[in-house]
């Protein structure tokens, strides 16, 4: 069996336990979640997506929780970070020589993808969290663009995309087509205020949401925001990013970074 424990926050999760199926694919063995509920992303998986079959999911609140330290314990291999950068290729993938040494189950516990994802099947929004998003995203038209500005605690991404470099960015997708509009998805309401100030009638946002990521409504806006931005034709996003990765990589849409 595969156990995974995927942590940090959202789409680091989704690739880690996309990374998952595909190793337990791989090897032939179930799949087994621990989802923790926990200060960088309080909500249960069963609030975000339908149900699934292709693995057991468990929602956890403690890093006690005896059911996880069961498997911890038991497990005769157990993969971290440090391990999981250690043994992954420049290909992304597991090196096939450590995958097939691996006898008993596996237990592993990271935020690092182990695999290049190959779809995102496993996770359908919840019909409540989909109709929201179809309200949304049928504002769209054909000409929307993705805009996600990561600010708070991603220091690399602050540095290297700055407001300034997505102002540019904007103005030359307007410049290439004057219908253009901006979806966007921003942890910051002071970067939003001042786009829109830039950009007057061109910015769409989910202008009610909670950007708490400690609650279940903060989740599930940034869930929202995620899959709005999948929607669009192209994606500004930020350097360093998860949410920016995903967005793009989920319908294959083409992405710049803001700042490169």
């Amino acid at each position: 069996m595969i156990i995974i424990q995927p942590s940090g926050g959202l789409c680091n999760r989704m690739r880690v336990i996309n990374s998952g199926w595909r190793l337990a694919r791989e090897r032939r063995e179930k799949l087994r979640i621990f989802w923790s509920c926990n200060l960088e992303l309080n909500c249960p998986f069963e609030s975000l997506f339908r149900p699934v079959t292709e693995f057991q999911i468990t929602n956890i609140r403690s890093v006690a929780d005896p059911r996880k330290l069961f498997y911890q314990k038991t497990s005769r291999n157990y993969l971290t970070n440090e391990e999981i950068l250690a043994r992954r290729g420049p290909d992304g993938c597991l090196d096939s020589v450590y995958v097939k040494s691996l006898k008993g189950n596996t237990y592993i516990f990271t935020w690092e993808w182990f695999y290049p994802s190959e779809d995102y099947h496993l996770f359908i929004p919840t019909d409540i969290l989909q109709k929201r998003i179809d309200g949304i995203t049928a504002k769209f038209g054909s000409s929307c663009v993705g805009v996600h500005i990561r600010r708070t605690d991603n220091k690399p991404s602050i540095g290297k995309s700055s407001t300034d470099a997505f102002l540019s960015s904007m103005r030359q997708e307007l410049a290439a087509d004057p219908d253009t509009m901006f979806y966007l998805a921003t942890d910051d309401m002071g970067e939003e205020k001042r786009l829109r100030e830039v950009f007057p009638d061109r910015i769409l946002s989910n202008q009610k949401r909670c950007l708490r990521r400690d609650s279940v409504e903060g989740i599930q806006d940034a869930l929202l925001d995620l899959y709005c931005l999948a929607n669009t034709r192209k994606i500004i996003g930020s350097y360093f990013s998860s949410f920016t990765d995903i967005a793009a990589d989920m319908h294959k849409i083409p992405k710049i970074i803001a700042g490169e």
